[in-house]
């Protein structure tokens, strides 16, 4: 089954490109079924690439479902116009009456602020409480991880000595529908500055994916119907690259993504040896949600 976008969205050339079925609004009404409602707060500065980035795993599942891009009621992008936002985003406060079977809330590049001093925190722990009501499962990605782990769990995160950057080995630790198919040791990408501090990991979360090297990955969290997923398996081939290219010429002297480049050398475009991963949990997740959200929308957050 195709995933519902709004018909203009420029994402919409790449999906249909890469073979991902995108339905219309008239062509989706004349089934008689219903979409599962996913909402994606898109917080990051490229509202375009992440978009797509989430619109292409969650497109690929055989069931139908409707894609709503969420933004910050007050807060004014920078890199997106605000024409684009207004076309094809819904602020916040405008869906927060509505329920959703799944909800992704993206990164932010604010990880070098205190979570209390981002200027849109109050807009987050609202939106962070609200989808224990208005929610089936959701899915908090690298600084929404990090945001919901806090607020939630008071788990606690600190500056690393480094930038975590690259691509990097990890290993399933424990068992869970979401990670049905990953092979034991999947290579996951990975740019963050902050860590968490297992000590602070309480009884409620399990840990589900970690690496020795560079720390937890994936935590779930079944008295909530959340995951916390701290890296970036929604990446595209270029995103580490990319990044990598904006610190070089702004002069910061970055190191080379770890296990990115083929034997370091910058002019041969990377392989992606994480898309599998990202398509099998990305379809488990959606699968979970179909095999258990209620119906009836509104009786999501009632049972």
């Amino acid at each position: 089954m195709p995933i519902r976008i709004p018909d203009q969205l420029p994402a919409r050339r790449t999906l249909e490109a890469e073979g991902v079925v995108v339905m219309d609004q008239t062509r989706s009404i004349r089934q008689d079924i219903r979409p599962l409602q996913i909402g994606l707060l898109n917080l990051m500065p490229n509202k375009e690439r992440t978009e797509t980035q989430f619109a292409r795993l969650i497109g690929a599942t055989p069931l139908q479902v409707d894609l709503t891009l969420v933004r910050i009621t007050d807060h004014a992008s920078k890199n997106t116009p605000q024409k684009y936002l207004e076309t094809f985003y819904q602020t916040w406060e405008t869906v927060r009456q509505r329920k959703f079977d799944g909800f992704v809330v993206t990164g932010a590049p604010v990880a070098h602020i205190p979570f209390e001093d981002v200027r849109y925190w109050p807009e987050m722990l609202e939106i962070m409480d609200w989808t224990q009501t208005n929610v089936h499962h959701t899915m908090f990605i690298c600084w929404g991880a990090q945001a919901a782990l806090h607020h939630f769990h008071d788990v606690k995160r600190y500056r690393m000595d480094k930038k975590a950057f690259g691509v990097f080995r990890h290993r399933i630790v424990n068992p869970s529908p979401l990670l049905r198919g990953l092979s034991d040791s999947p290579m996951i990408p990975v740019s963050r500055y902050n860590d968490i501090d297992r000590a602070s990991i309480g009884p409620d979360l399990e840990v589900l994916i970690d690496s020795e090297e560079i720390g937890v990955c994936m935590l779930g969290d079944k008295k909530l119907r959340a995951a916390y997923m701290l890296n970036h398996l929604e990446y595209d081939n270029r995103s580490l690259v990319d990044e990598y290219e904006r610190d070089v010429k702004a002069g910061l002297d970055p190191a080379l993504p770890v296990n990115l480049f083929p034997d370091g050398d910058t002019t041969i475009d990377p392989e992606n040896r994480w898309r599998s991963h990202a398509h099998l949990m990305f379809q488990n997740w959606i699968n979970e949600i179909y095999q258990s959200t209620p119906y009836d929308l509104e009786k999501i957050g009632t049972e």
